[in-house]
């Protein structure tokens, strides 16, 4: 675990948070509350939205109403990370989170089935560290 842990608010400028990223040369970081709690995470993925076009949902129009071929939520996401201005705007806010004693094959276990590169881990809500895979393949060679 990293305990040194570069962390934004919910109200951090979009270029702010770029900025973290590349001068701390780091892919993700978490997105804090005013009190402390870990509220969603924000990478490099979330900010290339910025630079993307609006891609509209197709539909087929049918009887009078309309048949989305792609989902109007995956849209309305995407809409929301290309305009976003703060951190809470674009952030991803499903964010899973560990326990300081969580065992290292379980960490690898929640990153693998949900596809995800880092863990924060909180203590009483609070952000304590962060897991990342390459902490994880450090702490598996340590094991050998």
């Amino acid at each position: 675990m990293t305990k040194e842990v570069h962390s934004v608010y919910v109200d951090t400028p979009i270029s702010e948070v770029a900025k973290v990223l590349t001068e701390q040369k780091i892919s993700g970081l978490p997105v804090l509350s005013r009190q402390g709690e870990v509220i969603g995470i924000v990478s490099e993925g979330d900010l290339l939205y910025k630079d993307r076009e609006v891609k509209y949902p197709s539909y087929i129009a049918l009887l009078g109403g309309f048949i989305y071929l792609e989902s109007p939520k995956r849209f309305e996401e995407e809409f929301r990370k290309i305009t976003a201005l703060r951190a809470e705007e674009i952030m991803t806010k499903e964010v899973i989170t560990i326990e300081e004693d969580t065992l290292v094959q379980d960490m690898a276990a929640i990153m693998t089935e949900q596809r995800i590169n880092r863990l924060p881990v909180v203590r009483q809500g609070k952000l304590v560290g962060i897991v990342t895979r390459a902490d994880i393949i450090k702490a598996l060679t340590e094991e050998a």
